[in-house]
């Protein structure tokens, strides 16, 4: 096995690391404080043709793989998880159904947009009454004349407010008692589409997380993404690549709490030592640095099955399950480590716990993750 990463993976490293740390950063707390979306950062973004990074050079991407991908997520997220999560979402949730079960028209008019950077990437899945249960999918389109007409609610939607389309979940028909779920792309400009930003958040302030309404919403027919009836199918395809963005974004989170919680504990002296001279806080730190590798570990592999078109739906759970409990973990253990400080906006540490939640409940919660891994086992 070679643990190595490529050339090419190590410029896109070097390159978004620095990107990071000097673009990012810098402002990160300001754009917690005032639930400010970083759009300056996404059109730099596109600027360095990260925004279509996996996808096809010919739809305007880079050709790059999904552990890149995965790098450029986490060193996102260890300057600001608002701005990971905008990434992932945009490439995983947005770009990515499009990429695999778009005709190649609907390419040419969706995802080139997506690579350019001239709209974000969402897609429209979870419902006030389907968030784990999916299958729950109440929202309907009624095919007629050429075109089907959309009407239902979708909530907690990422990038939303910034995509000029999104694939949408739907129900297009009926057999017997099982639901026919189909996707279909729907520009956010046609009558009827309302987004609305409202949210009060935990964390991740800076990103943005709409509700979609769809009143009477009229598309033609070809804009039904993939086969009719196969929506369901399409979106836990879609939902496996978008763990392991989840899972680096974890790892990205975890990483800037373990290094400004080192930093700290070199810095702070009590009894007259730094606080790294008491065992106590060394096997902490010690313990922090063994999961965020483990835990990078197992998103590398996912993403490495992925790229060799293996089977990779089970170690997209499990990274993505054990990357989020991680970061839970290491980022409680950061504002314990920094004391009163750490429950200070201006320390940082606090920022990254509450960003670090939603890692444990995006693109399933823990307990779907732990479903998943059960049936892919032969539970």
């Amino acid at each position: 096995m070679n643990f190595d990463l490529t050339t090419e993976q190590k410029m896109i490293k070097k390159t978004i690391k620095e990107f990071a740390d000097e673009e990012v950063a810098p402002g990160a707390l300001e754009r917690d404080r005032k639930k400010e979306f970083p759009l300056p950062i996404f059109k730099k973004l596109s600027q360095l043709g990260m925004l279509g990074l996996p996808f096809p050079e010919k739809y305007g991407g880079a050709g790059a793989d999904t552990i890149s991908f995965a790098i450029v997520t986490e060193e996102l997220s260890r300057a600001c998880g608002s701005t990971g999560i905008t990434y992932s979402a945009h490439i995983s949730l947005g770009g990515a159904p499009i990429h695999l079960f778009g005709t190649e028209e609907q390419k040419q008019n969706y995802l080139i947009p997506i690579c350019t950077g001239e709209s974000l990437g969402a897609f429209g899945l979870t419902e006030p009454s389907a968030g784990s249960d999916a299958s729950g999918t109440k929202t309907m389109a009624i095919q007629k004349d050429g075109e089907y007409i959309i009407n239902g609610n979708k909530c907690f939607i990422t990038n939303a407010g910034y995509a000029k389309f999104l694939a949408i979940t739907a129900v297009t028909g009926q057999s017997n008692d099982r639901k026919e779920i189909s996707a279909i792309i729907v520009p956010t400009d046609s009558p009827g589409f309302t987004v609305l930003d409202y949210y009060e958040k935990m964390g991740l302030q800076a990103s943005n997380t709409t509700e979609l309404v769809l009143q009477d919403v009229h598309v033609s027919t070809d804009h039904l993404l993939g086969k009719k009836g196969e929506g369901f199918k399409q979106f836990l395809a879609t939902l496996d690549g978008g763990r392991i963005g989840i899972g680096a974004m974890a790892v990205g989170i975890a990483q800037a709490a373990y290094e400004k919680t080192l930093q700290y504990a070199k810095e702070r002296k009590q009894f007259g030592h730094s606080l790294t001279y008491f065992q106590a806080i060394q096997f902490k730190l010690a313990d922090m640095a063994l999961k965020i590798e483990l835990a990078r570990n197992m998103v590398y592999k996912a993403a490495w099955l992925k790229d060799h078109e293996r089977p990779f739906g089970k170690e997209a759970a499990m990274c993505k399950l054990y990357a989020s409990e991680i970061c839970m973990e290491v980022t409680n253990q950061a504002v314990q480590i920094h004391g009163g400080y750490g429950y200070m906006k201006d320390y940082h540490v606090e920022r990254y716990m509450r960003d670090a939640k939603l890692t444990e409940i995006g693109e399933g919660t823990s307990e779907i993750q732990r479903l998943v891994i059960a049936r892919q086992i032969g539970c």
